[in-house]
This record gives structure tokens, sequence and C-alpha cells, in this order.
């Protein structure tokens, strides 16, 4: 995406605030998160909660419940980070589903019934969900298949995020005139992140004993990446130290704080807002159109929709009204 630059001469206080790159183990389990490949068995919870005690948080959750047979990408939510869960949950999906066959389908009458399952479909929650059952549409961008052999396929699903793999399966057979299987699902990515960005358990429980007991962070600093991550598919403005500060504090965005702004983004849209150090100040709602922006000298552009900041990190430099 393209930005507006408003002021090439701006500067950031070293000395205040640290680049994301740079925060040390505790500071990313105040506002990060881990990427884990879950394993099957346990629950999506159950996992967060593991994890929470082996740091010794009080809370730690988790970005799009994986069924306990499931297994593949979970993100696990750490301090701040937990703030953005909504966010994650609505990552498009993509999915390795074994699908095993009441009997052997005819090829034909497959392809048919996986293309009457593609585009906007009805998805209702399986019984066995903890979720409220109630009937709402997802879309499926893609159900292909992979590989099959006798009663078994192998399928891949790029979906919308809240799709029920069972129910793909449920309805499948309705279509097929059989029962069928859902026998294995793996989510191989989330958002931008796939399973190649995961850990496992046992490297993430190695990686904190390594940081506890050896004073070995490196393996866990790695592991742990910063809140900005997450919000690096939202369009982005970059803001003054100043503005930071006010932003914190719940003040909204004015004109001449801004670095620079993504253009193109209209009225009332969210955007992200980020420091010259590319630290998370928080998510505003634009309250003026970004390509209108460059012209004005003063006034309000944004309102805070979400403070991601510690109020005390940039020092305050604006009056008070009197």
């Amino acid at each position: 995406m393209t930005h507006h630059l408003l002021d090439d001469s701006a500067t950031t206080n070293e000395a205040v605030g640290i680049h994301p790159d740079a925060r040390d183990v505790e500071q990313r389990l105040a506002a990060g998160f881990i990427l884990l490949d879950k394993p099957a068995g346990p629950t999506s919870h159950q996992v967060a909660a593991w994890a929470r005690d082996l740091f010794g948080l009080e809370r730690m959750g988790h970005g799009g419940t994986l069924d306990p047979f499931a297994t593949g990408v979970l993100p696990l939510m750490a301090g701040k980070a937990m703030k953005v869960t909504k966010k994650i949950l609505n990552h498009k999906k993509s999915y390795i589903c074994v699908f095993r066959f009441a009997e052997e389908v005819d090829p034909k009458a497959l392809s048919e019934a996986m293309a009457r399952l593609t585009g906007r479909v009805y998805n209702v929650p399986p019984e066995v969900s903890a979720v409220k059952v109630q009937v709402r549409t997802r879309k499926i961008f893609q159900f292909e298949t992979l590989d099959s052999s006798g009663k078994d396929m192998i399928a891949r699903v790029h979906c919308e995020a809240g799709t029920y793999i069972r129910t793909m399966a449920r309805d499948l057979g309705l279509l097929l005139n059989m029962k069928v299987q859902l026998k294995e699902l793996r989510r191989d990515s989330s958002g931008v992140f796939a399973l190649e960005d995961c850990v496992t358990l046992q490297e993430l429980a190695d990686a904190v004993w390594l940081w506890k007991e050896c004073d070995a962070p490196a393996a866990l600093l790695k592991i742990i990446h910063p809140i900005e991550k997450l919000l690096l598919d939202l369009p982005s403005a970059t803001v003054k130290d100043s503005a930071a500060a006010a932003l914190a504090h719940g003040a909204p965005l004015l004109r001449p704080g801004l670095v620079n702004i993504a253009s193109g983004v209209a009225s009332g849209k969210e955007i992200y807002v980020q420091t010259l150090k590319n630290e998370a100040v928080g998510v505003v709602t634009l309250t003026a159109n970004t390509d209108e922006i460059p012209s004005m000298k003063e006034g309000e552009i944004a309102r805070p929709s979400m403070v991601l900041m510690d109020g005390d990190l940039y020092p305050r430099r604006w009056k008070s009204p009197e």
C-alpha cells in the first residue's frame, strides 16, 4: 500500500521507547504472541493454559479455536496482544483435511458436490461444538482434492474465519447420500501465518527452560513475536513522539502529528498507528479521508478505537485545556 509522506524531517527520541525487535522476553510477554503447532489431544484452551503456567502469567489467550483432535497453526496471545484477538479470529484460514467415505465415490459426483460447497454456503456449527448453534453463512474460497485413494480423500479448504470443517464433511455426505467422516484436520495457515512459522509445545518448553535455567533467552526471543506483527495487514500511519503520547492518553490524532499515512482509506475505516520506531500505538478510526489529509494543515484526522501503548512511555507535551 502506498503512503502519503507528510513530514520527512521528523525524528524520534532514541532514549524513549524501543524498537520491537529489541525487546526482551518480559517486554514481549507484556505485548506479544507465539505461533504454536497445536498437537492432537488437548483443547485450544488447555494448550493456552499450559503455556500460561509455563511462563507464570495470569492470563493467556488464543486466536481461533481448534477441536481437540485437530492440529496446526494456533496463535497464543500474551498481555496486550489479547486485545487484538478478534482481529486474528477474523483472518482467513486454510486446512488440510482427510475425509473418509462410507463407500467409493464417483469422481464426477464428488467434484460436483465439492463445487456446491464452494462460495457462500450455510455453515451450521456441529452438535459437538461449544459454539451456540445458529444458522450462518461462510465463504469457502477453495475446496480442492490433493490426493485420493479408495474411500479416503485428502483435500485443502481455504475459507473465511469461523468455518466448521466437520459441517462440510456432513454436508458432503448429504450431497453424496452417504456418511462422510472427517478423520484428520490440520490448519496450515491463519492469515499471514503458516505452519513453517510455528513451534511445537516441546520446542516452547525447551526455550523456556533455556531462558529460566541457563539465562539464555535467544531461542525464546525467536518464538515470542512482538504485537506489531499482528497488525501488519492493516493500513497504517506513522506518527511523531508527541502524537504517540497524546494517543496513548486517549486524545484524538491531529494533522500536525502525522509523519505518513496510507493512501486511499476512507473516513470511518480503521487504521493502525505506529511510532517512528515501529512501535504499536494503537488502532484509530479515521474522521477524514486519507487522500484529503495532505491538503490539511491542522485539525483532527482520527480518534483512537484501541490504545495499545502505555500512557507513560512517551512524555506528554501538550497543554491541558484551561
